[in-house]
């Protein structure tokens, strides 16, 4: 009996619901989601999205009613050619996995399209809007092209139409133009890292006069090498003027943006570099003859002029003759001016003289010892009256400070009590008791007494007999 009922208490222990650890339980539902769902392809919203230190883009996918944290770590950014952004809609493709420590489900992208428009050109868009912030497209920076450049370097592939048109314009317009082809590749991966050094080359080893980036059109794709964002700072640091000749006329690079002049095709590219020869040739002709009849008329205007003036000229003794006769007119004219000046100078020299006379210093001295001796004896009598008006004054002030002297006081039968040892004087009667010793100052000498009392009314003695 004891068996069965032990037997039972097995099963039901065995039997029981199993119990997981978090760990556990985590573990099993990654493995569910990763097994049903291998790579998913997801279109949503982007919002919340970050991109921290770690160069990793954070992000949650979200429509009307849900949404999901996704994440794309770098190795994948590396081909992506835009930055998404919040509110962009994007078709992304990746695989569902489990974020153990936080229990969150979340999908890792390694593929992200915006939807409505191309990658390629949405990066466009968004490098074209970052670099004209930067300044980069300003026409102030755009530097003009030298008239005749005598050294021209053109990167681009050895083997495009692009360089043959090129080289024909300019063969047909000026032949002995010197053109360096430095060849790169125009398409692909790294072609945009070898112009960026064949415009280093072209800035540094070179000299040439300008640079020219061409190549033929293509689709946005094909043309990417020429939207790289170094490629812009690698143009706008060149140091020779660069034209940027890639596409057809309705395609438009960050390269066209950035370089000195923009051509639609490589063929207007050679066209506007250098100007027709023939163009140039008669330019010089119709110059040499404009300057032949110049200098025809300059000589028979000149030879007019001589003409003239070797009909006004006469004789040269005539000229001398009459030269001597104002010569001696001028000088009669200049004696009779300086005989004239020294009389009048002479009679204003008397009339000085007599004035002069009147003026003497001496006798203006004479009057002036004169005013000296009056002013002195004014002054003397005024300092005279001053003293003895002063001598006065002391006198009264000195005999009203005799009347007002404590001693004048003491003369009229007052005297200066004070109390001992202190001598401090007294002015009332409770400043003193019996017994006190106090000093008399009299108007002759002094004493000393012992108070026997002390009274508040002032003459106590009055009414004794």
């Amino acid at each position: 009996m004891e068996n069965k009922e032990n037997m039972e208490e097995e099963i039901e222990i065995t039997s029981g619901p199993k119990i997981y650890t978090v760990s556990e339980l985590t573990d099993e539902i990654r493995s569910l989601l990763e097994e049903s769902f291998d790579f998913v392809w997801v279109e949503g919203e982007i919002s919340n999205f970050r991109s921290p230190i770690s160069g990793h883009y954070y992000m949650a996918l979200k429509d009307e009613q849900s949404q999901i944290k996704a994440v794309m770590f770098r190795p994948q950014i590396r081909y992506l050619r835009f930055v998404p952004e919040d509110g962009m809609k994007v078709i992304a493709r990746g695989r569902i996995s489990v974020y153990a420590p936080r229990g969150e489900y979340q999908i890792i992208l390694d593929y992200l399209e915006p939807l409505g428009v191309g990658a390629l050109a949405l990066a466009f868009e968004q490098l074209k809007k970052k670099l004209a912030a930067e300044g980069l497209f300003d026409s102030k920076l755009k530097r003009p092209l030298p008239f005749l450049p005598q050294k021209v370097a053109v990167i681009t592939s050895p083997t495009g139409a692009a360089l043959r048109d090129f080289l024909k314009v300019i063969g047909r317009r000026f032949a002995n133009l010197e053109i360096i082809v430095v060849p790169v590749r125009v398409q692909g991966e790294g072609a945009a890292a070898q112009i960026i050094e064949a415009l280093d080359v072209a800035n540094e080893i070179l000299d040439v006069d300008v640079i020219v980036i061409t190549r033929g059109g293509g689709s946005l794709e094909d043309l990417w090498a020429f939207n790289e964002e170094d490629l812009a700072y690698a143009i706008r640091r060149s140091k020779v003027p660069v034209v940027s000749a890639v596409g057809h006329e309705i395609d438009t690079t960050i390269c066209d943006l950035a370089a000195d002049l923009r051509a639609p095709t490589p063929s207007a590219a050679a066209e506007i570099l250098v100007k027709e020869k023939d163009s140039l040739k008669q330019q010089i002709v119709s110059l040499v003859e404009r300057l032949v009849n110049r200098m025809d008329y300059f000589v028979a205007t000149q030879r007019e002029r001589l003409g003239g003036m070797m009909a006004r000229l006469r004789d040269p003794r005539r000229l001398i003759d009459e030269q001597w006769l104002r010569l001696d007119e001028i000088v009669g004219r200049l004696t009779r001016g300086i005989n004239w000046g020294l009389e009048s100078r002479r009679k204003r020299l008397e009339l000085v003289s007599v004035e002069l006379r009147h003026r003497s210093p001496a006798k203006q001295l004479e009057t002036w010892y004169q005013r000296i001796d009056r002013a002195v004896d004014s002054m003397v009598r005024s300092v005279q009256s001053a003293l003895r008006d002063k001598q006065a004054q002391v006198e009264a002030l000195r005999n009203r400070v005799r009347d007002l002297s404590p001693l004048s006081i003491l003369n009229r039968g007052y005297s200066i009590t004070m109390k001992l040892p202190e001598a401090r004087i007294i002015r009332s009667y409770d400043e003193i008791r019996k017994g006190d010793e106090v000093g008399v100052i009299l108007a002759k000498g002094s004493m000393t007494c012992e108070t026997k009392e002390t009274r508040e009314d002032q003459f106590p003695w009055k009414d004794r007999d």
